[in-house]
């Protein structure tokens, strides 16, 4: 029985993505970024809150990935919305976002402070200018 081909992890993620993700995940307190394992990550502290890598996929191509954190009622209905989101199956919070021409950054803006504020301690978290609720 022959398996189905397994897609692979790249730091292919074009530099012009890297650099925007920068700008809006360095702005944030005591945010810092490094390679990861594979791709690019921003932490605050130990603690990583966004991480962009490639997915290669025989079947679907290659695409760019970010994965996040998120809570409560967003994080609810982040696991609803579909694509360009999903779930990644681990972290009780943890979601992907696929990153392509169709790309809402500024969602992604928003989707970083969270993910952020998600991650850093309280003292850090209430540094960042965060819109209250509608």
């Amino acid at each position: 029985m022959a398996t189905a081909p397994r897609r692979r992890l790249t730091d292919e993620v074009p530099s012009a993505t890297v650099r925007r993700l920068g700008r809006l995940c360095l702005r944030l307190p005591d945010a810092y970024e490094e390679p990861a394992w594979v791709g690019t990550r921003w932490r605050v502290r130990t603690r990583t809150f966004v991480h962009v890598l490639g997915i290669e996929d025989p079947v679907d191509g290659t695409s760019v990935v970010m994965t996040f954190r998120a809570s409560g009622a967003e994080l609810e209905a982040l696991r609803h919305a579909g694509p360009p989101f999903y779930v990644l199956g681990w972290g009780r919070d943890a979601m992907g976002l696929t990153l392509g021409e169709h790309t809402d950054w500024e969602e992604v803006a928003e989707l970083v402070v969270e993910s952020y504020c998600v991650m850093a301690p309280k003292k850090l978290v209430a540094l960042v200018d965060r819109p209250g609720p509608a």
